[in-house]
């Protein structure tokens, strides 16, 4: 019915998630219609893919080493937005409120076991490494994601860093106090089974600006 290489096309929008083969028909058609300079921007920039790669202190998607976030002198170094995948970061910077870092987890655990393959480990290192005084767990209001908030949240509070030490012997301080970290949850805001990556601004910006310690 169709030329082999427009099937095979077809084929490989279908295997893209959300994409049914009437969708990825028509998506092809589409291609079909544009003229060379736009086919060959399209392809080059598909070619450019391969370029891609994690960011290696957060995982978010950059072109080199660290992504511009990261290598942002200007953002909030102290504070980490841990989200489940990239797409969740640029429906975040969309509200233009928040200005710390993030972290990408790659997923969310389901069924209480499955924790092997995300960061998590990651950002515990980081949270050491970088002193973090702030925590939001931005992962999905659903059952995974909530479940996974739940464990990353008992596993910072079990690393019981000294944010701000007082050693022993100063005034006031006869024995070393330590602050744990501050862990705090968007605001229920948002709709329960939802994306972040399809919130709207607005409420992204109220789940921000109203989020809850986890105590």
């Amino acid at each position: 019915m169709y030329p082999k290489s427009f099937k095979k096309l077809i084929e490989n929008f279908s295997a893209l998630p959300s994409v049914g083969p009437k969708m990825a028909e028509r998506l092809v058609l589409f291609l079909f219609k544009q003229d060379n300079t736009k086919l060959e921007l399209f392809a080059q920039n598909l070619e450019n893919l391969k370029n891609l790669k994690s960011c290696r202190r957060c995982f978010n998607i950059s072109e080199d080493g660290m992504c511009e976030i990261c290598k942002d002198a200007q953002r909030e170094q102290k504070t980490i937005c841990v989200v489940e995948e990239p797409l969740d970061i640029i429906s975040i910077e969309k509200t233009r409120i928040y200005k710390g870092l993030y972290h990408v987890l790659g997923g969310v655990i389901f069924g209480g076991t499955d924790s092997a393959n995300l960061k998590i480990a990651e950002l515990l290192d980081r949270i050491k490494k970088e002193q973090t005084a702030e925590i939001i767990l931005a992962t999905n209001p659903t059952t995974e994601g909530d479940a996974t908030a739940l464990y990353l949240k008992r596993q910072i509070k079990d690393l019981n860093l000294p944010i701000h030490p007082v050693k022993p012997g100063e005034a006031g301080a006869p024995t070393a106090q330590f602050n744990r970290v501050k862990i705090s949850r968007l605001a229920k805001g948002l709709a329960t089974g939802g994306d972040i990556e399809y919130a709207d601004e607005a409420t992204l910006s109220a789940a921000l600006t109203n989020r809850r310690e986890l105590l």
